[in-house]
């Protein structure tokens, strides 16, 4: 994929840099009339190789970093390209419409669900409006409105979890953060439709939960799930967030990580180089994993999806000692 002009992390400078030797000389090819064509070969073979060595060892940090991307897809974007048919619903009905999350009724095909997913900006200009994907009370109030109308349809949930975590300010505090969240894992838990959460980004600490219990957890390949960020652990434990690239190590915080603890229930590949490289590759894997999950849930009673689900999150975290 040609290079943008874009934001690059500082490991992706050399191959974004050989893309731009590549496009130059094709450039000149097309417009000079020279022949290029042994020296863009030989340079696509040592960008492809370039690409297979450093996105098959990225450390835990790098897949951080990755996962904030400021070009990675947004709920939004992916929505639109997944769903074929997608009508946003708006508030909470209490309070005001918390543009952090967002959410309405979709249609996959034949299949027709509720999508719910939190929502970053594409701009600072955006990202100010929509908190930088950090919901309010409200914001969690209108999922669990949108996941009372899908109960009432008997259409599945499916959610796009992409947050650092829920707001922390004082107003948020005010207006009950803790109670909406908490709210909304216990009706989750008790939802009779089923509910598949894929962590597209970041899935910051309580935030994240608060759309997050679902049948099927999935994750996109370079996308985090942890307790707390790299840089918050390692203020509190080393005092000092220089040890954050350890910090984020010892979270095991990414998808590899989570899929061996268990609890995650799969990942859902990413092209080479990460999501924002082919957004459209990006939406495709994430609309056949979820038509696979929400295939396999289809059949299952409300009541035998409550005591699975409830056998799921049981299951985390159970130890023998030795």
């Amino acid at each position: 994929m040609m290079a943008q002009n874009r934001y690059s992390l500082d490991f992706e400078k050399p191959i974004l840099e050989l893309e731009r030797k590549i496009e130059e000389l094709k450039g000149l090819t097309s417009k000079e009339g020279l022949d290029f064509e042994e020296e863009i070969n030989r340079l696509q073979q040592r960008l492809k190789k370039l690409e297979r060595e450093t996105f098959a060892n990225l450390t835990p940090w790098q897949t951080v970093q990755l996962a904030r991307h400021p070009n990675r897809p947004k709920s939004l974007t992916l929505a639109k390209l997944i769903f074929d048919d997608f009508i946003l619903l708006h508030g909470d009905r209490l309070y005001s419409d918390d543009q952090a999350i967002v959410g309405g009724f979709a249609r996959i095909g034949e299949e027709r669900l509720v999508f719910i997913g939190h929502q970053k900006g594409e701009s600072i200009k955006e990202n100010l409006a929509r908190n930088f994907g950090m919901a309010h009370p409200e914001g969690y109030r209108k999922a669990k409105r949108l996941m009372n109308l899908a109960e009432k349809f008997s259409r599945p949930v499916v959610t796009f979890i992409d947050t650092p975590g829920a707001y922390p300010g004082i107003e948020a505090e005010e207006r009950g953060q803790a109670e909406a969240i908490a709210a909304n894992l216990e009706y989750m838990s008790q939802l009779k439709v089923p509910i598949v959460v894929i962590i597209i980004g970041e899935g910051g600490s309580g935030g994240a939960l608060g759309i997050g219990v679902g049948d099927r957890t999935l994750m996109l390949e370079n996308a985090i799930y942890s307790v707390i960020s790299p840089e918050g652990c390692a203020a509190i434990l080393w005092k000092d967030q220089a040890k954050m690239e350890e910090a984020a190590k010892a979270l095991r915080i990414t998808s590899q990580d989570l899929l061996d603890l268990k609890i995650i229930d799969g990942t859902i590949p990413e092209p080479m180089g990460g999501a924002h490289r082919d957004v459209e590759q990006t939406a495709l894997n994430i609309k056949q994993a979820v038509t696979k999950h929400l295939r396999e849930l289809k059949d299952l009673t409300p009541a035998e999806l409550i005591q699975k689900r409830y056998k799921k999150y049981r299951g985390i975290g159970k130890f023998k000692r030795g």
